[in-house]
């Protein structure tokens, strides 16, 4: 692992502070933790807006979502 500095308001060190002991992180743990779970909603905000730009550029044709919706299993209300 590398050793990074950052700087941080106090508040947000406070409140990184107080959820690494609840959740029995040292801080550099919960960073990480966070820093990854960030990147990942990036990744799938990425990945997401690519879909919907390929559907604008092909949309589906209406029988094909009919289709689509027939195989769906939706649970039971």
């Amino acid at each position: 692992m590398e050793a990074v500095q950052i700087v941080l308001d106090k508040k947000l060190l406070q409140a990184a502070d107080r959820a690494a002991r609840r959740t029995k992180l040292n801080r550099s743990a919960l960073v990480r933790e966070a820093l990854r779970e960030h990147l990942r909603r990036m990744e799938a905000r990425a990945s997401e807006e690519r879909d919907r730009e390929g559907y604008s550029r092909q949309p589906q044709a209406h029988d094909e979502s009919q289709r689509w919706e027939a195989e769906a299993a939706w649970p039971a209300e």
